[in-house]
């Protein structure tokens, strides 16, 4: 029960602080003043839920959030930020991975889509590079959504019963 009040005052105390200072018009924050900012104050919410409170389940739903949340910030701040689909699977690898730093669990499937989202990110870039030596790769655009449905069935039908 200590735990989800950790969470709980942590939201309404960082959902006070932000309609205070948007209330009282600080102007020096008013690009904080979107939804983003409302996503971070979740994540944070929920990290400070897991370490804090010891509550580790909670470490892959705010690094999620969090990461989203910052995500759409960086895209508007900083040109060099990918506008990727391969982000939200590097940050969901991300808290799979500090997951299994506290847990144990989720190795195997943070390095997956950590791969995964390696593979996404400089797809354009590898594709790009094997053309340059004359070497076609296009054939994996049209096979790498069923390795993603194969991988995802694969866990949920055989790897559980282990």
């Amino acid at each position: 029960m200590k735990k989800q009040t950790l969470l709980s005052g942590c939201i309404f105390i960082g959902f006070g602080i932000y309609f205070l200072l948007q209330h009282y018009h600080v102007m020096f924050l008013s690009e904080l003043y979107t939804w983003p900012s409302l996503l971070l104050i979740v994540g944070i919410g929920f990290l400070l839920q897991a370490y804090v409170g010891k509550d580790y389940d909670a470490i892959l739903p705010g690094v999620v959030i969090t990461g989203i949340g910052v995500h759409f910030h960086l895209i508007h701040h900083l040109d060099i930020w990918p506008d990727h689909t391969g982000i939200f699977l590097l940050v969901l690898a991300l808290g799979l991975l500090l997951s299994y730093v506290k847990t144990g669990k989720g190795l195997i499937q943070g390095g997956l889509f950590l791969i995964a989202a390696v593979f996404i990110l400089f797809f354009d870039s590898l594709t790009n590079w094997a053309a340059e030596r004359g070497h076609n790769l296009s054939f994996i655009t049209s096979i790498w959504p069923y390795l993603f449905i194969v991988i995802g069935a694969y866990f949920i039908f055989f790897h559980r019963k282990r």
